[in-house]
């Protein structure tokens, strides 16, 4: 079974619908045939690098809200972090532009370090408080999943590399008329949208796994009353009224 997963770093549901579905998967007996692959998505591809704003300033400019609002709003989503074991440090937070720490998520994967650095990310930004944009402290966090630091540093100061990459996941999203995230797409066919409650992931992996096993591999065409097979029995003859 594949899930793809479109987030981004900075969305905070897309952190917790991780958690809720590393949970689900953790309690599916059939967890070792779950593969996880995660996509690029942008809420803001224009986000400027340093907007100067706190994560409240910059949440009551996009809606329209007073700042007070801004922060009634982002206590219930701690809230909800909190009940997956999670810590957001919102009056820390840096509202930042994540294209550079998508291109790097992307060379992540190409060394097998793919789950590793989404996590330091979605950590460093929501609980660490860092700057998702700064190159240096891109290439701290690709250094602690095992990463080549130069390396990092090098795909990151190339504004090229992996640029095509993440683009063209951003296209598939549109393609399939993402607009919102976290977005989990089950083998191509399924799809979750939202950090939906446990209970929700845990049912849909049951479901995708029953319907999935049930169907055949291939549309049976043959006639059945032309059985001329051969078995580790022997081979059937048929009659010549056959």
């Amino acid at each position: 079974m594949k899930i793809e997963v479109w987030s981004d770093f900075v969305c905070p549901f897309c952190y917790i619908g991780k958690r809720r579905l590393e949970e689900a998967i953790n309690q599916f007996p059939q967890r070792e045939q779950i593969e996880v692959e995660f996509k690029s998505f942008e809420l803001d591809p224009n986000a400027p690098k340093n907007s100067g704003m706190s994560i409240h300033e910059a949440l009551a400019s996009k809606y329209g809200m007073s700042i007070e609002q801004a922060k009634e709003a982002n206590v219930g989503v701690g809230q909800q972090a909190a009940t997956v074991g999670l810590t957001f440090n919102f009056e820390q937070m840096k509202p930042t532009n994540t294209f550079d720490a998508h291109r790097l998520a992307k060379y992540a994967k190409t060394v097998g370090k793919e789950k590793e650095i989404t996590e330091k990310l979605l950590y460093g930004y929501f609980t660490e408080s860092k700057n998702l944009s700064d190159h240096e402290t891109l290439a701290d966090i690709a250094e602690s999943v095992g990463i080549s630091r130069d390396a990092a540093l090098e795909v990151l100061q190339d504004e090229t590399a992996y640029s095509h990459d993440v683009r063209i996941e951003e296209e598939v999203a549109r393609q399939y008329r993402i607009t919102g995230v976290p977005y989990f797409i089950i083998n191509q066919k399924y799809a979750i949208s939202g950090a939906q409650p446990l209970e929700t992931f845990k049912g849909a992996l049951q479901k995708v796994w029953e319907e999935e096993s049930n169907t055949p591999m291939f549309e049976e065409l043959s006639s059945d009353s032309n059985d001329t097979t051969c078995t580790d029995d022997g081979c059937r003859i048929p009659s010549k009224n056959e």
